[in-house]
């Protein structure tokens, strides 16, 4: 794409050189900031309103007369200073992670009663577009600058004086109308293109659901004489299997194993929560945090290859029992807290492992998991799990198979996430080109 004829340096470092005919101004110059302290709160003796909250700015570029909000309530004066009209920009100012911060969205309509919420700052302006403030904050220049000026240890908080003292570039009217069409136009279809893919990738995980629930319930071999399983979640299984609870053909372990360090008990690594929610696997090469445990915890929760791991207490049922399989001897590692080991003595683990991982198993733990605030799996519940038993060769093929096409499956999904990731560095890269004048768009609308 074409550049401009002629550039000037800035003055702004991170911004660089800019057409020679932008000026460079503070967003204070051009606009007004206004940080919200309008809270969730609702009081009958106040003005009735919708509420723009944080989540929906994060989540949406733009708010519309179609976007989803909450009711809420406020005095006269602050609906009066916080009514969102079209052309004003909200933008993120507290969050747990700098990288959270500065996250901008545009009022695209008009709306009706609207008042920005907390942990918000307006930006309201009539010397400069909306549409392209806005486009300029969505810019990873910007983003950058916000993530270095934002304070804090545990949370992190933008002070109006660092959006007011936002160096911006200021392209005429005229341009800033067509960069912004242009972005518009060019995001929209890039987002589509991100959505086909994300869409590519829920086909992928649901191919590999099926996979997973056919062979653990039906076997490989297609035409196999069935008879029912006797449990309804189950269904037809072949006419040779056998049907048994968890508890009859492994252990059952719930640990106990925090993540505490004593000097006066054994070291470990310690296999953690988060290690089995994110790994299929636990291998000689997952990376594992330090730990201690008592002699008799390391007796009983130490790991051996073939074990199986399940997460059991979560904030939400639906991260219960996730299982991990431990796939190599791995020396010295202990099961963790939140978690439960299963130590197979009759049937294959690594069998076990990808029954509980089939979206059947998954809806007998939420079922099976209590709790309102924080749900939690107990051994009961774990040890009368129903299971299909094949036979060991079965149990040994099926594992295998699903080895081989969850990993085929696999690398297809880490392909479309891999595009995705490039699509949304060029849509970064299009946008902070386009808002500095990198690039010139007057004759691409």
């Amino acid at each position: 794409m074409r550049r401009y004829p002629e550039y000037k340096e800035s003055g702004v470092e991170w911004i660089g050189e800019i057409p020679f005919h932008w000026d460079v101004k503070r967003l204070k110059h051009i606009g007004k900031i206004l940080p919200s302290n309008v809270d969730k709160h609702i009081y009958p003796d106040e003005v009735q309103v919708r509420l723009c909250n944080y989540t929906d700015v994060y989540y949406n570029d733009y708010i519309t007369v179609d976007t989803v909000l909450d009711k809420g309530s406020c005095k006269e004066r602050e609906f009066e200073k916080f009514v969102l009209r079209k052309g004003d920009v909200i933008i993120t100012k507290d969050s747990e992670t700098p990288d959270d911060i500065g996250v901008p969205t545009f009022i695209k309509d008009n709306l009706k009663s609207v008042v920005c919420g907390y942990h918000l700052t307006m930006i309201k302006t009539d010397t400069c577009r909306g549409e392209f403030i806005f486009r300029f904050i969505q810019s990873d220049r910007t983003r950058k600058y916000f993530e270095v000026e934002s304070k804090g240890i545990t949370r992190y908080g933008l002070g109006k004086s660092s959006i007011e003292n936002l160096l911006l570039p200021i392209p005429t009217d005229f341009e800033q109308c067509a960069i912004t069409n242009f972005l518009d136009r060019k995001t929209e279809q890039i987002d589509e293109l991100i959505r086909i893919k994300e869409r590519r990738i829920e086909l992928l995980q649901e191919q590999r659901t099926v996979l997973i629930n056919q062979a653990v319930t039906k076997g490989l071999d297609p035409n196999v004489e069935m008879k029912p399983s006797g449990v309804e979640w189950i269904g037809e299984i072949p006419r040779h299997w056998k049907v048994q609870r968890l508890k009859y053909v492994a252990k059952i372990l719930p640990s106990n194993v925090d993540k505490h360090i004593y000097p006066d008990e054994i070291q470990v690594r310690l296999c953690n929560y988060t290690h089995v929610y994110y790994n299929d696997y636990i291998t000689v090469d997952t990376v594992l945090d330090k730990g201690s445990c008592k002699e008799r915890e390391f007796e009983k929760f130490v790991l051996r290859k073939s074990d199986v791991i399940i997460t059991k207490d979560s904030e939400t049922p639906d991260d219960i029992g996730v299982p991990t399989f431990v796939k190599d001897e791995i020396e010295n590692v202990v099961c963790g807290y939140h978690l439960t080991m299963i130590r197979p003595f009759s049937c294959r683990g690594d069998y076990i492992f990808r029954f509980i991982q089939s979206d059947r198993t998954r809806r007998y733990f939420e079922l099976e998991s209590n709790g309102i605030t924080r749900y939690g799996l107990g051994k009961p519940s774990i040890e009368n799990l129903l299971l299909p038993i094949p036979t060991d060769s079965e149990q040994r093929a099926i594992a295998n198979f699903l080895d081989q096409k969850t990993k085929q499956n696999d690398e297809l999904i880490a392909t479309e996430h891999r595009k995705i990731e490039l699509l949304k560095e060029y849509r970064q890269s299009l946008i902070s080109e386009a808002v500095t004048g990198k690039i010139d768009v007057r004759n691409e609308v």
